[in-house]
C-alpha cells in the first residue's frame, strides 16, 4: 500500500508539473521523500486534530470579533467579513466542529452569521460566488439547528439564479468552489434535483465554454484561471499559465460536492 501511495503521488506531481523543467528538482524531492517515508505511518487522528485545533485557536484569538471588516493596508481596501476570504475559513471550522463538537466553535460560527444577519454581501440579488460562499456555512449551521432564517437569504439568492437561463456566472475558476457546493446542499435539503442540474450546467459552461473552448485543459489536467489566461496567452517562457490556488479551489469543490451528492445522482 505505501508503494502504491508513492506511485500515485509521483504521478500526480508529474501531471501537475509536466513540461515544467523549473520544477524537476521539486518532483524528485517529493518522490524521494515519499519513498523514504514508506515505512512510516500517517499521523494519528489525535495528532492531526491537535494541529488543526492549534491552527484554529490561533485564528480565533487573532479575530475575537468575527464581524470585524477585513482591511488590507497594502491595497488600501476593506471588505466585509462575510465574503469568500472569511467564508472559506468557516467551511474549515465547521469541518473541524464535525469531528470535535466544541461549543466555542459552533458559537463563533453562529456569532459571525448572526452579526451578518445570515445575509450575503449585496443581498439576495447577488450572483457572485464570492458573496455566496458564506452560504455553505449558513447551511451547515442550519443542519445543526433548523431555524429557517439561517438559510432564507442564501436560498433566495440561489433560487433567483435558478429562475434565470443565465449559466455563465462562474467565469473564474475560484467561483466553482465558492458557489457550486451551495446548489448541492440545497438540493439535498429540499430533495430537489433541479439544483443539481443547474449546478452541473454552470460547471460545464465554465469547463467547456468560457474563454475560447472552456477553462479546462484536458491535455494537462489543469484549469486556466479565466479567459485572460487561456490560449493564446503564454508566459514569457512560452508555457501556459496556471494558478495553483485556483486549481486547488476546483479540486476542493469537486470533493465537497461529491461528498454531498446522493450516490445515484447522474452528475
Amino acid at each position: 500500500m505505501p508503494n502504491e501511495l508513492s506511485r500515485r503521488i509521483a504521478n500526480c506531481v508529474l501531471l501537475l508539473f509536466r513540461k515544467k523543467r523549473l520544477f524537476a528538482s521539486l518532483v524528485c524531492t517529493i518522490f524521494l521523500f515519499q519513498v523514504s517515508s514508506d515505512a512510516q505511518k500517517l499521523p494519528s487522528k489525535k495528532n492531526r486534530l491537535k494541529v488543526a485545533t492549534l491552527a484554529n485557536q490561533y485564528f480565533m484569538n487573532k479575530w475575537p470579533d468575527p464581524f470585524k471588516p477585513i482591511h488590507v493596508p497594502s491595497r488600501n481596501r476593506t471588505w466585509p467579513s462575510n465574503i469568500w476570504t472569511r467564508a472559506v475559513y468557516y467551511e474549515g471550522l465547521m469541518a473541524l466542529y464535525g469531528v470535535d463538537k466544541r461549543k466555542s466553535y459552533y458559537d463563533y460560527a453562529v456569532d459571525w452569521s448572526t452579526q451578518h444577519k445570515w445575509n450575503l454581501r449585496d443581498g439576495t440579488r447577488t450572483r457572485n460566488g464570492d458573496n455566496q460562499a458564506c452560504g455553505q456555512t449558513y447551511i451547515d449551521l442550519y443542519l445543526v439547528d433548523k431555524k429557517p432564517e439561517r438559510i432564507d437569504s442564501i436560498k433566495a439568492s440561489m433560487d433567483k439564479m435558478m429562475r434565470s437561463e443565465k449559466i455563465d456566472d462562474w467565469n473564474w475558476i475560484d467561483a466553482i468552489q465558492m458557489a457550486m457546493p451551495v446548489f448541492t446542499q440545497l438540493g439535498v435539503i429540499y430533495n430537489d434535483t433541479s439544483y443539481f442540474h443547474r449546478m452541473y450546467e454552470m460547471y460545464a459552461f465554465t469547463k467547456y465554454k468560457h474563454g475560447d473552448k472552456g477553462l479546462y485543459n484536458a491535455a494537462e489536467g489543469l484549469w486556466w484561471r479565466d479567459k485572460d489566461f487561456d490560449p493564446p496567452y503564454k508566459e514569457p517562457n512560452g508555457e501556459d499559465c496556471y494558478w495553483s490556488r485556483g486549481n486547488g479551489w476546483v479540486v476542493a469543490a469537486l470533493v465537497r460536492v461529491l461528498n454531498i451528492l446522493p450516490g445515484n445522482e447522474p452528475h
